[in-house]
């Protein structure tokens, strides 16, 4: 008996074996695609918004970029960035590096490796180096965006003939802007923390503190942030100041060395003179001898000083007083006693 002849071995099929091959090439190859594109979208919308920006007065650019972060992430290295407004700010720095990941390409990490210098319209350029500044933009398409700004181990130095800042050195800074979600409405959130700064000596704060350290604490809510836009700063608080916008105080506090106000609640805002208008209640510690400095460095009259400081004793709960900090008519006022003008947030002319 003859058994049957077995069955002869199948060959594998070339389309088995480099078939996975073939689809991971092909899958490289899409991705190198999306990638190029990518790169080149970041591109040209940098370039479409420098234009933009600069029909509206600002004045931005740099010396050379380049893109980079294949194939997982896009890398933008600026060289001598700067960016300008009209009212004379201006953000310069030798070197800004950013980053977004493909898969989140409208978050934005921004880090200052070399330092940067901020100009101030009337006090000049303050370089500011430190372990690590950084900053972090999403929210791309919503008017503001969403901006995180983290400072660590931060030094101030005025240049040449620039007037002092207050602040010589922070451990710590943190900025925060926050648009609400659509149903909240329109608002957004500002936050603000200085943790162990040290102040600059020979200003107020350095005469109140001495050589313990200044903390400054803020949370408040912007209403009508929609209409905060303009050409520059002042264009941009004007036009946000006639649609009826307002800054709900929900917490603050300055700490410099024994002495504190706290900022319990109030509702701020800006006149046509550019200064401060609302009310702030406040809670002051130490509040003599912080008047008394502001008084003999004049900050404020000695005679207003003195005024103020009893209005503050007579108030007082131990070594706390409660009392109202108004704006109104270009004045601050702390009760019924006249300070100084008040704080002026932009320049009208």
């Amino acid at each position: 008996m003859s058994l049957p002849d077995p069955t002869p071995t199948r060959k594998l099929s070339r389309l088995g074996l480099y078939g996975p091959f073939a689809a991971l090439l092909l899958l490289i190859l899409a991705w190198s695609a999306a990638w190029v594109w990518a790169r080149g979208q970041a591109e040209t919308r940098m370039d479409a918004g420098v234009e933009l920006l600069k029909r509206s007065g600002y004045d931005l650019g740099w010396k050379e970029r380049r893109i980079g972060g294949y194939p997982f992430r896009l890398n933008i290295t600026l060289t001598e960035p700067y960016a300008r407004d009209r009212s004379g700010w201006a953000l310069e720095a030798p070197r800004l590096e950013g980053q977004a990941f493909m898969h989140a390409p409208t978050v934005w990490v921004i880090a200052a490796p070399d330092g940067l210098t901020f100009v101030r319209p009337q006090g000049g350029p303050v370089r500011v180096s430190g372990k690590l500044i950084r900053a972090s933009l999403s929210h791309l398409t919503t008017a503001p965006p969403n901006i995180s700004f983290e400072g660590v181990n931060l030094a101030f130095q005025p240049a040449a003939g620039a007037q002092p800042f207050g602040l010589s050195a922070a451990e710590r800074i943190e900025i925060h802007l926050r648009r609400a979600p659509k149903e909240v409405g329109d608002e957004a959130g500002v936050w603000l923390m200085v943790r162990n700064g040290k102040a600059e000596l020979s200003g107020l704060l350095g005469r109140i503190a001495g050589d313990k350290p200044i903390s400054i604490e803020w949370d408040g809510r912007m209403s009508k942030i929609d209409a905060f836009r303009g050409p520059d700063w002042r264009g941009a608080v004007r036009n946000w100041t006639t649609a009826g916008g307002r800054m709900a105080v929900k917490r603050g506090g300055l700490t410099a060395g024994d002495a504190v106000i706290g900022a319990n609640s109030g509702s701020l805002g800006v006149g046509s003179d550019g200064r401060l208008t609302g009310v702030l209640d406040v809670s002051l510690r130490q509040a003599p001898r912080a008047l008394g400095v502001m008084g003999s460095t004049g900050t404020i009259p000695q005679d207003r000083a003195e005024a103020a400081a009893a209005v503050a004793t007579a108030r007082a709960t131990g070594d706390v007083a409660r009392a109202t900090l108004n704006f109104e008519a270009g004045q601050m006022t702390l009760g019924p006693v006249a300070l100084s003008p008040a704080p002026k947030v932009y320049e009208p002319n």
